[in-house]
């Protein structure tokens, strides 16, 4: 007659040893699994340089075509300001300006503010800061006073 098959279920016993201990003894290295891990890491090894230069030529890259941008419009400048200097009109204007040079016949008066710097500070403050309406006849003032000019019998200097 055949005995009846009895299970055994294992019961495991919570040890704490069993807790910590139980992952790494579920790790099995495998030859396969070391060479993979061994060609990871020269793989990390040979190509950690090669991206480090890659990434300094393109910043290299990147601030050497920021220069010839630079370049460029400085360039376009020099290029306007020689146009520029190329017109007659503008060369005249530039020597009035800079060497006070007069046309023949002309006269230059050059003014010299020779004020010390403490009244022109006074003059630069603004007069007033609301606005303000004047109620007078303007009209009238002038024609009172182009009549007044017309009509004296006072002799002229």
């Amino acid at each position: 007659m055949a005995k009846p098959r009895v299970r055994q279920v294992p019961v495991a016993m919570a040890t704490k040893e069993s807790t910590t201990g139980s992952w790494l003894r579920g790790i099995h290295f495998s030859g396969f699994s070391l060479l993979m891990m061994g060609l990871l890491i020269l793989a990390v090894v040979i190509l950690a340089p090669t991206l480090r230069v890659l990434i300094e030529q393109r910043q290299q890259i990147t601030d050497l075509q920021a220069a010839v941008k630079a370049q460029t419009a400085q360039v376009a400048g020099l290029k306007a300001d020689r146009a520029r200097w190329n017109d007659p009109s503008y060369i005249r204007s530039q020597a009035r300006d800079r060497l006070y040079y007069v046309m023949p016949g002309e006269v230059s008066y050059l003014v010299i503010d020779d004020r010390a710097p403490s009244a022109k500070a006074v003059d630069q403050t603004p007069v007033s800061t609301t606005i303000q309406v004047t109620h007078t006849d303007w009209l009238g003032s002038l024609f009172g006073s182009v009549m007044t000019a017309g009509l004296t019998q006072a002799p002229g200097k």
